[in-house]
C-alpha cells in the first residue's frame, strides 16, 4: 500500500469498473501503462497523489475476485465496492459508489480512460463552486472525469431509478466547462486494437 502524499481534499473518487469488457476480452482494470501498472493503479494512484479523501473502485464479482488474488499496488484510501447487478448499467455504479463517501464533491472516472494527472484535477477541482457539475473540454468535445457537487450526490442516491443515462441525468443541473489542453480525457479504450494503439502512443 502507498502512502498519502497530499492532506485529503473535501473531494472522493469514483472509479468506474464493473462492465464485462466483452468487446476488450479481458478486464479494462488490469490492463497495464507502459510503465507496467495497470489502468486501475495509475488512475489510483493519481487521485491518492492529488489527496482525495476516498477512492472508490466499482466493480462486478469477477473484478473483485480478480483483484483480490492479483497484487494490486493501491493506495490506503482506495476501497473496493461490488456492484451484484452490472445489468443495471453504469448509473447503478455510480451509485453504488456514491454510498460509500460522505465528501462534498466527488470525481467520477471510467477506467476505460487511464489518465488522470494532478495538473487536470486541479484545474477542474478549481472550478468546484462555478456549478454543480464541472466537466473539462477539449476543441468543443466534453471528456472525463467529470466533478459533481453533494446536491448532485445526494438526489443520484434518492433516485429510485438506477438505470438512467449518467450523461443525460447530469443536464439537469447547473453545469461548468472548463477548457483544457489534455487530450486524454478524451481516451476511451474499449476495444483490443485501441488499446494497441494507445499503447504506442
Amino acid at each position: 500500500m502507498k502512502m498519502k502524499l497530499l492532506m485529503d481534499r473535501e473531494c472522493s473518487t469514483i472509479i468506474l469498473a464493473a462492465g464485462k469488457s466483452k468487446r476488450m476480452g479481458q478486464p479494462k482494470f488490469a490492463l497495464r501503462m507502459p510503465d507496467g501498472k495497470s489502468f486501475l493503479e495509475n488512475i489510483a494512484d493519481k487521485y491518492a497523489e492529488f489527496g482525495c479523501k476516498d477512492i472508490v473502485v466499482v466493480l462486478n464479482y469477477e473484478g473483485i475476485n480478480s483483484v483480490n488474488k492479483q497484487y494490486q499496488s493501491l493506495s490506503l484510501q482506495t476501497q473496493l465496492v461490488l456492484n451484484s447487478n452490472t445489468d443495471r448499467g453504469r448509473f447503478s455504479s455510480i451509485k453504488e459508489g456514491l454510498k460509500q463517501i460522505d465528501a462534498n464533491y466527488a470525481f467520477i472516472h471510467n477506467v476505460d480512460n487511464p489518465f488522470a494527472n494532478a495538473e487536470l484535477l486541479k484545474q477542474i477541482y478549481e472550478a468546484k463552486k462555478e456549478g454543480h457539475v464541472i466537466k473539462p473540454i477539449v476543441n468543443g468535445r466534453g471528456g472525463h472525469p467529470v466533478l459533481i457537487s453533494r446536491k448532485v450526490i445526494d438526489c443520484i442516491l434518492t433516485e429510485k431509478e438506477n438505470n438512467l443515462n449518467f450523461r443525460e441525468y447530469l443536464k439537469k443541473f447547473q453545469s461548468k466547462e472548463i477548457v483544457v489542453q489534455d487530450e486524454t480525457v478524451l481516451y476511451n479504450i474499449n476495444t483490443y486494437d485501441e488499446y494497441l494503439e494507445f499503447y504506442k502512443k
